[in-house]
């Protein structure tokens, strides 16, 4: 079998450009690349767990709305005046019928 001298030449210039020269040559680039490859899937990461954590304060933040919202509605219906009058009967308080009277103050 004869070698075909047209594959030998395509070989050859793959094997001066991935040469043991060559790669130690270029080693700074080597760990330039690597070093950007780390940060690259650190700061994704980090974005995923921001994203995380964006997520967990708003639904506290909806949570504590809805808190705010029941409380606020409790307390607008304490405060109507037939809760506030059914709360201070078993206190023995009531609406007085009489009109109440003012006091007049004299200047000396």
């Amino acid at each position: 079998m004869a070698v075909n001298t047209n594959d030998s030449a395509v070989k050859k210039p793959f094997r001066k450009f991935f040469s043991a020269q060559w790669i130690n040559k270029n080693m700074n680039f080597f760990l330039f690349l690597s070093v950007l490859a780390v940060i690259y899937i650190a700061n994704g990461h980090v974005a995923d767990r921001t994203i995380r954590n964006i997520n967990k304060t708003q639904n506290e933040l909806k949570e504590l709305q809805f808190q705010y919202k029941t409380v606020k509605s409790e307390v607008m219906y304490k405060s109507e005046e037939s809760q506030i009058i059914k709360a201070a009967e078993p206190l023995g308080l009531k609406i007085s019928n009489e009109v109440p009277q003012r006091l007049r103050m004299i200047k000396r």
